[in-house]
């Protein structure tokens, strides 16, 4: 077995909901061009992007601008502790 070390800086995911679908995930923000996100199911059949979309789906446009104002307000830091 492999250890896992990406976490190993001691930054937790976070968790964040959606502002247009609420569908909460977990977040880690390593930088600005960087973030990590964690599905449930829950967050899955939440999600209005997501519908439809099947195994090609890339990222939910809405949660990423959900990710990027909650960073810019600093209610999630970043783990590089960049600017904008």
């Amino acid at each position: 077995m492999r250890v896992d070390n990406r976490l190993a800086d001691g930054a937790p995911m976070r968790p964040l909901a959606c502002d247009r679908c609420a569908a909460q995930v977990l977040v880690r923000k390593s930088s600005w061009q960087q973030t990590s996100v964690q599905w449930n199911s829950g967050a899955m059949a939440l999600c209005a992007e997501r519908e439809g979309a099947g195994p090609a789906f890339e990222g939910c446009g809405s949660l990423r601008d959900t990710i990027r104002e909650t960073a810019l307000r600093g209610t999630i830091g970043l783990v590089d502790g960049g600017d904008v």
